[in-house]
């Protein structure tokens, strides 16, 4: 069996040079990258639309890495897209109902994700509470990671490459190799 596409779902603004998602897609010889038509006034509708037409359009199941808003749109998929989805990584999701630019995209579902599904999120988080991350994750049935004053994960907080994320992602795709890459990442994280 052929391992799933890894598709790369930025958020707000998009992930510029130096993230960790932009060193992911350069490193990952599979990925795709979401690329949306307005980084800085999402819509919805426009953004879950790219999201499932990446997804349709890619042969086999995928796994997707969305960051903050990213989370957002994967989470609001329609039914034909979830069905190729394999698993995904969500890092530090946004709060929507707190962010006037991202509004369109609340109210959030709370309702399970018909994958596997890992919710990364920090205790110091400056858009998203790390409570409300850890009801989003239960709601979703999600694997939840908690982590120490990581910010939003991002370059701004000297996440670069991010081995952390890196392990959590051979986690989703590699099953054989599932529970040793996710006892080190968790090791990592505590």
């Amino acid at each position: 069996m052929n391992p799933p596409t890894v598709i790369i779902v930025p958020g707000w603004r998009d992930s510029g040079p130096g993230h960790w998602q932009t060193l992911w897609t350069d490193a990952l010889p599979r990925a795709r990258r979401v690329v949306q038509d307005n980084w800085v006034s999402p819509l919805r509708s426009a953004w879950v639309a790219r999201l499932a037409d990446t997804i349709e359009a890619t042969p086999g199941p995928v796994v997707l890495v969305a960051h903050s808003l990213g989370c957002m749109a994967v989470v609001h998929l329609p039914d034909s897209a979830l069905r190729r989805v394999q698993g995904a990584l969500l890092v530090a999701p946004a709060d929507p109902e707190r962010r006037g630019v991202l509004a369109d995209f609340a109210p959030v579902p709370y309702q399970a994700l018909p994958y596997r599904s890992i919710v990364v999120a920090s205790s110091n988080d400056p858009f998203c509470p790390v409570r409300l991350a850890g009801a989003y994750a239960r709601a979703w049935g999600s694997e939840f990671v908690r982590l120490a004053d990581a910010g939003h994960i991002n370059v701004d907080s000297g996440h670069g490459h991010w081995p952390l994320g890196w392990a959590l992602l051979h986690a989703l795709t590699d099953p054989q190799q599932a529970p040793t890459a996710a006892a080190e990442a968790l090791a990592q994280a505590a």
